[in-house]
């Protein structure tokens, strides 16, 4: 029997080299007689590009209220102001960058799960997670000012110099008029042809949109005409050992101080907040993929 079987293996063997043998001179003749303009369509396409990766230095290190389930962070005019989630729990604040210290405070109705924050003329806006509802607050005195709707999940803002830049936890931004919160239009975001999602928290810092990606240590460099990354900043390892307390929570909160150019950045439940420095990773020739 087992005579039998290795007879019919060699003959399948035969008969499969056979094929492709035969294969193989058909495809090349077909090649031969075809036009020459023609081959190009059976080139694999070549559009691929590599995307950078930046790592970071830490310049300075500063205090960070660890009981903040930090959704949004923004500085201007060398104020540092807070959003932060969780049912009963999120709240608007102000806080001293150097000490951490909380100077003032504005606590959301329990109902409302808040998220990100942006500066607006001399307001400051906030989304909720769920509530498709967005708050929008006197930038001096936290006096709630007005409310607008929004037909998906509110998850991290920012404001471009002409539109607000909202994500939803997908692969889509919506810039809205900062007026009257009509959506103007939206773009996709992509790594060469693969959609980003769980984009999360957003600063624009000089020209580009800069992404929390829910659930990494990552950072999305975006360009904001078309969507595409331009680049990953890869914070692996800036919360130390030590530091990583069972209560911390991912990393998300980023801030640009567009005066000293400084970019500030923190995480849920940290008890630091970091100043940094990006370096372009020139050891990593091949770029990187946003889901590794």
């Amino acid at each position: 029997m087992n005579g039998y079987r290795c007879t019919m293996k060699m003959i399948k063997e035969i008969m499969m080299n056979r094929f492709f043998r035969i294969f193989f001179i058909g495809l090349f003749a077909l090649l031969e007689v075809l036009p020459v303009g023609y081959c190009y369509n059976l080139e694999f396409p070549t559009t691929f590009k590599v995307i950078p990766v930046y790592t970071y230095q830490v310049l300075h290190t500063y205090p960070h209220d660890q009981t903040a389930f930090t959704e949004g962070l923004v500085f201007e005019d060398d104020v540092l102001y807070e959003g932060t989630g969780l049912y009963g729990h999120s709240n608007l604040r102000r806080v001293e960058l150097e000490t951490g210290k909380v100077l003032q405070t504005k606590e959301l109705p329990n109902q409302y799960f808040g998220e990100g924050i942006t500066i607006y003329k001399n307001n400051i806006i906030q989304l909720t997670w769920k509530s498709n509802l967005g708050l929008v607050y006197d930038k001096s005195n936290f006096e709630l000012l007005q409310e607008f709707n929004y037909p998906t999940e509110g998850w991290g803002i920012t404001y471009d110099g002409k539109y607000l830049l909202m994500s939803d936890g997908t692969s889509t931004l919506h810039f809205l008029d900062p007026e009257t919160f009509e959506e103007i239009r939206q773009i996709e975001v992509y790594e060469n042809d693969v959609p980003v999602t769980k984009i999360n928290e957003l600063e624009y810092v000089q020209g580009e949109i800069f992404a929390n990606i829910w659930l990494t240590e990552r950072i999305a460099r975006i360009n904001p005409l078309t969507g595409q990354v331009t680049g990953w900043i890869d914070l692996k390892g800036i919360l130390s050992p030590e530091d990583c307390s069972e209560k911390v929570d991912v990393l998300n909160g980023i801030a640009y101080d567009a005066k000293n150019d400084r970019f500030l950045v923190t995480g849920k439940f940290w008890p630091k907040l970091f100043e940094i420095e990006l370096i372009k990773d020139e050891s990593n020739k091949n770029g990187s993929s946003w889901g590794k």
